[in-house]
């Protein structure tokens, strides 16, 4: 399962859904279902988020396997 600290980042920065989405290229219920985990995000969207925040792609996004 994919974990993200897009919101967590977005919070501290002030920025809404629309911002982010807007600066990198996606709509806003892209944001939205990435920070719900309902989406796997491509790599370039990946790389993308992160370089908007200045952070390392692991630092938004860690793998943890499937509760069985």
């Amino acid at each position: 399962m994919l974990k993200t600290r897009i919101k967590e980042f977005r919070a501290a920065r002030n920025m809404d859904q629309a911002t982010l989405a807007g600066l990198v290229g996606v709509r806003r219920e892209t944001i939205g279902r990435l920070e719900k985990g309902q989406y796997n995000p491509s790599l370039k969207l990946a790389m993308d988020i992160a370089k908007v925040f200045g952070v390392s792609v692991e630092d938004l996004f860690t793998f943890e396997p499937d509760p069985e």
